[in-house]
């Protein structure tokens, strides 16, 4: 099992949801991105949209 890799793409935010996202992000004590990622993992297994891997 090795480490999947990352795309990289470029997302534009509003000043107010990155500020909003900022201090969403310090008070899980992740990274903004990692924040992000994690949002976007949960809105996908909340959706049904995520197939577990093996």
């Amino acid at each position: 099992m090795g480490i999947a890799k990352k795309k990289t793409f470029a997302l534009r935010l509003t000043p107010k949801i990155m500020e909003a996202m900022e201090k969403w992000a310090a008070d899980d004590f992740r990274s903004v991105n990692g924040q992000i990622e994690w949002l976007l993992h949960n809105a996908l297994k909340n959706a049904g949209r995520w197939k577990k891997e093996n």
